[in-house]
């Protein structure tokens, strides 16, 4: 079964949110990389990582509802830039931010297994 016939292209639209978090997590790691948009490649790279953000994150809104494919490109996105930053830059990460990285987690789990409106 192709994604695109699998239940109206409800998976291809899950894929969709996965690029639109991937794309986000790129782009806003390279801002600290841009030099306050004074390095040309870095700002180009962070231009075009929105840009293909709010792209794929419109079109997951084709069968995700608006508030769910938010919360969870939010909230997943929130995490891999803490961790990407943590790999990255050497920042620090102490137990509160970890218990919020999980509670963030544990959020977006608990919207895609619960909640009535996660589903088409």
């Amino acid at each position: 079964m192709s994604l695109e016939t699998c239940s109206g292209g409800y998976v291809k639209n899950w894929l969709f949110l996965g690029a639109a978090i991937v794309a986000e997590v790129v782009a806003t790691s390279g801002l600290k990389a841009t030099d306050g948009f004074t390095k040309f490649w870095p700002s180009l790279l962070v231009v075009l990582g929105y840009v293909m953000a709010f792209y794929f994150l419109s079109l997951t809104l084709k069968t995700i509802p608006v508030g769910i494919a938010y919360a969870i490109w939010a909230g997943l996105g929130i995490v891999l830039i803490t961790l990407t930053s943590w790999v990255i830059y050497g920042q620090k990460l102490d137990l509160a931010s970890m218990l919020g990285m999980v509670l963030i987690v544990s959020g977006v789990v608990i919207i895609n297994l619960f909640s009535n409106v996660s589903t088409h």
